[in-house]
């Protein structure tokens, strides 16, 4: 991968500059760096830190991939569409994405390398294949990548926020339009480091919604995603007054209703452009029966939608 520093990107810390270019995540990139992967200007003795100049020649190059370190495991999962370059999956809620610390088996990785034999080795031992992720408690669509070309393509769409991401969530209280945006940054909470907030410094952020359904005290909408924040849907709707019903973590306080298996948040579309043939390709699925029956209870008090 080879990059020339633009006026635009110039003053950038490298390993962000990197990120962003290549799809990576910001760990895997400060480790090519560091492991002599990345050469600036033709320099190698290098710090994720260092500071872009225009003109300056950035290449990064992928070692081989080694054998994914996390184990194949025997998992069901549903497979909606695959071929050479790439797969289509649904991720049941309450399975986390990738083996991390506490989470070394049973996630959606250990049942990939199970199902599928060809993964992209972009995400490094314990992310192959890895485009982009949804939280352990959201359900829904995810893209897989079986080989490097596909991955870095899709990354690109990614960045481009030229893929297709739609979600449905059950809200608590009702919206006062029938749709709207929430425009803002989001970065680490500044005295929770384990949640996500809008704060003046975070990364842009913007999320496009409409409201399917009203009931008595919630709502059911369907929101769009322009960029792919952590916990983005959470946090905007949380920030302008109406959380995801069942989230732990940003609907503070008593639970407006008893919800088990956490947020009520369901990734039912995906769309993108084929790496290899440019065809546009759209996949749809429902949410879970526990999604599903939590919506059927709450239209026996239905309002119209205005």
């Amino acid at each position: 991968m080879d990059y020339i520093v633009s006026a635009d990107d110039s003053l950038q810390r490298l390993d962000l500059f990197l990120t962003e270019k290549s799809g990576l995540t910001r760990s895997r990139v400060q480790a090519l760096i560091r492991e002599g992967h990345v050469s600036l200007s033709g320099e190698k003795r290098i710090k994720p830190g260092s500071p872009l100049k225009p003109g300056m020649a950035v290449s990064m190059e992928l070692p081989q991939v080694r054998p994914a370190r996390a184990a194949a495991e025997n998992i069901p999962l549903r497979i909606l569409y695959q071929d050479s370059d790439l797969a289509v999956v649904y991720k049941p809620s309450g399975m986390v994405v990738h083996p991390a610390p506490g989470n070394y088996h049973g996630t959606l990785v250990n049942a990939l390398l199970y199902h599928i034999r060809d993964l992209s080795g972009i995400g490094g031992e314990m992310r192959p294949g890895i485009v982009h992720r949804i939280d352990k408690d959201t359900s829904g669509l995810l893209l897989v990548a079986k080989n490097d070309r596909s991955h870095v393509s899709l990354a690109e769409q990614i960045k481009a926020h030229s893929l297709k991401r739609a979600y449905i969530a059950v809200l608590a209280g009702n919206m006062k339009e029938d749709s709207g945006s929430v425009n803002a940054p989001i970065g680490r909470h500044p005295k929770d480091r384990k949640k996500m907030a809008v704060v003046p410094n975070g990364r842009s952020a913007q999320t496009d919604w409409r409201v399917l359904e009203r009931y008595s005290r919630a709502c059911l909408i369907e929101a769009r995603l322009h960029t792919g924040r952590t916990h983005q849907i959470r946090v905007h709707m949380a920030s302008i007054g109406h959380p995801v019903i069942g989230d732990p973590l940003y609907a503070p306080g008593k639970p407006l209703y008893a919800v088990k298996g956490g947020q009520l948040l369901h990734a039912w579309q995906l769309g993108f452009v084929h790496p290899s043939t440019g065809r546009e390709m759209l996949f749809e699925a429902g949410p879970e029966e526990r999604f599903q029956s939590f919506v059927d209870a709450l239209r026996r008090t239905r309002l119209p939608v205005r």
